[in-house]
């Protein structure tokens, strides 16, 4: 069996969880074939998302006039699933919020993307989250092309696609995984029928524990935080400079390194300037390969991240399997994963609370870190398996197979 994997775009550094869920496809013997509509907009610089820019073919790169040619030839042959498709974008550009350019785009992608598969001998696509890539292997489907499923993981999708959209691609797949507890929630209440929610299933991001050895144990004089992710507003690391100005007297080397890049560079530069900081307590890396972030974490006191958004990010189960504890929010799916058995969880945007929580951590023992790090790595093994989840994968694609 050939399985199709499109993404909106691929390979992303904050998205290594969808590299890792193919190369565990394919050490189970599945073969799977990249697509994606667009490049990641700014360098690579990790060997691994190299090596799968390498294999994936892309829709939208410079290919208009191909695109287009492909809906021409998919409107003279196949008239019918142009129209079947054409009344489920219809129902999407009515209920949705995105324009007629768009939707024509959809429209050419999806029979691009139905030949390409058709030459492929692809029996089945998967996408992630249920946006723009969902909509293009939905009316892919729609046209004739091979069945689908998506993986929906929260919360942005949910308020970005509204609830009849996310319901008529529920409708349309032949099933939908969600990471967790609180995304398969959002799914079953978007569903258009009650029979729907059983296509709806919980398999967790994951990760290869054989990649993850557990970190020396912290040393009592470490008093560093690695913040890993890209910087935007719903990360909420523009609140970091502050909390490290309330402790940075009572913990005279205290700093944080912030790693990954974004549209909020510039603000938490400014703020850690602003309350005089100095570059050596706010240090921002820009983008690192994995294994250097690996080694950044296993330097560290403890993984940060104060967001206001998230489904379940995975650089918290990568700290975790590191055997190092987080400091991050009270939000989504987090609880799911840390408890204060592994982490320190806060109210985001609470500065007070985020001070207590890295006084806390910088307070506590090197046995007591330890101790929580144990933890956490027990979670990670029993609930983030990345080979679990690829079972659960080729056990739902072969179901809908049959």
């Amino acid at each position: 069996m050939k399985i199709g994997y499109f993404l909106n775009t691929y390979p992303v550094p904050s998205a290594t969880f969808i590299r890792r869920e193919i190369e565990a496809l394919e050490a189970r013997g599945q073969v799977v074939v990249r697509f994606a509509a667009r490049k990641f907009a700014t360098a690579l610089v990790d060997e691994r998302d190299l090596a799968e820019a390498s294999q994936t073919a892309y829709l939208l790169q410079g290919r208009g006039i191909t695109l287009l040619a492909s809906f021409t030839r998919e409107l003279l042959r196949n008239p019918r699933g142009i129209g079947r498709a054409l009344v489920a974008s219809m129902k999407l550009f009515r209920d949705g919020k995105a324009g007629v350019v768009q939707h024509a785009a959809y429209l050419m992608q999806a029979a691009d993307l139905r030949q390409k598969a058709r030459r492929a001998d692809i029996d089945h696509f998967h996408a992630h989250y249920g946006t723009n890539a969902t909509t293009v292997v939905m009316l892919s489907h729609l046209m004739g092309g091979p069945r689908y499923s998506f993986t929906a993981h929260g919360p942005d999708e949910f308020v970005n696609e509204t609830v009849p959209n996310f319901g008529l691609k529920i409708q349309h797949a032949a099933f939908v995984i969600a990471i967790s507890d609180y995304c398969r929630n959002l799914l079953v209440e978007r569903c258009l029928s009650a029979r729907d929610h059983e296509k709806i299933v919980i398999a967790r991001c994951g990760l290869n524990l054989d990649e993850f050895q557990p970190c020396a144990p912290v040393a009592s004089n470490n008093h560093t935080f690695v913040c890993v992710g890209r910087l935007c507003p719903q990360k909420g690391q523009v609140h970091i400079p502050a909390a490290v100005a309330v402790l940075r007297e009572e913990f005279p080397d205290l700093r944080v390194l912030l790693v990954g890049d974004g549209e909020s560079r510039s603000e938490i530069e400014a703020e850690a300037e602003r309350l005089g900081l100095g570059g050596d307590r706010i240090v921002l890396k820009g983008w690192a390969a994995n294994a250097q972030v690996k080694r950044l974490i296993c330097e560290s006191r403890a993984l940060l991240l104060p967001s206001y958004h998230e489904g379940l990010p995975i650089v918290l189960m990568e700290a975790l399997a590191l055997a190092r504890p987080v400091v991050t929010t009270r939000i989504t799916a987090i609880p799911e994963l840390v408890d204060p058995s592994c982490g320190w969880l806060v109210a985001p945007g609470n500065h007070d609370e985020l001070v207590v929580a890295l006084r806390s951590a910088l307070l506590a023992t090197p046995e007591q870190l330890s101790t929580m790090g144990l933890a956490g790595q027990q979670r990670v093994a029993q609930l983030h398996n990345i080979h679990d989840l690829a079972e659960a994968l080729c056990r739902n694609i072969e179901a809908a197979a049959h």
